[in-house]
């Protein structure tokens, strides 16, 4: 009885010391992944919105243009 109680202790060590391993190995590559993809995405979105803008400014440039010209006349 003493020598399987022995034997089930140390295989329990065994078993608690293989899942420690496991939960002490860091997660920074999938963490650094999902930073480095919405810094992307955030990147991307604004560049929309930029280009957006732009276009704006044209229509609103050339429509003030054409009230200016068209109040000259």
């Amino acid at each position: 009885m003493k020598k399987l109680f022995i034997v089930l202790a140390v295989a329990s060590l065994g078993f608690v010391a293989c899942n420690n391993e496991a939960e002490n190995k860091p997660a920074t590559d999938s963490l650094t992944n999902k930073v480095d993809s919405a810094a992307d995405a955030t990147k991307d979105s604004l560049n929309a919105v930029n280009q957006a803008n732009d276009s704006l400014k044209n229509v609103v440039d050339s429509a003030a243009k054409a009230t200016k010209d068209s109040l000259k006349k």
